[in-house]
């Protein structure tokens, strides 16, 4: 029994040690998009956005609901820290190409 108690801690371990660090998310801004356009992460966790900019010019990430705006400059990439955060939809847009959009999901 006592096996069994400590084998399912170290389970419930692993996996709450899993959803604390997701790891990086990749997103990359090429022809004026970004590649995905929609990222998912788990709610509750802090992630970090790793974001390339593969244009010729410089783009900027940004984002009212996310509180964060970054210039990314043109072959560069920066990274952006965002969480916790509660289930939703965070939006995010080149401030230089308005049109070019993406979405944070949180599950």
């Amino acid at each position: 029994m006592r096996s069994f108690a400590l084998a399912a801690l170290l389970v419930l371990s692993a996996s709450v040690g899993a959803m604390a660090d997701p790891g990086p998310v990749s997103v990359t801004i090429r022809d004026h998009a970004f590649v995905p356009a929609e990222v998912k992460i788990p709610a509750g966790a802090k992630v970090e956005l790793s974001i390339r900019n593969e244009q010729p010019t410089p783009a900027e990430f940004e984002s009212a609901s996310l509180h964060r705006e970054k210039i990314v400059s043109p072959g560069g990439a920066i990274s952006v820290y965002v969480g916790p955060l509660t289930p939703g939809r965070y939006e995010f847009f080149d401030d230089f190409h308005p049109a070019t959009r993406g979405v944070v999901v949180v599950e």
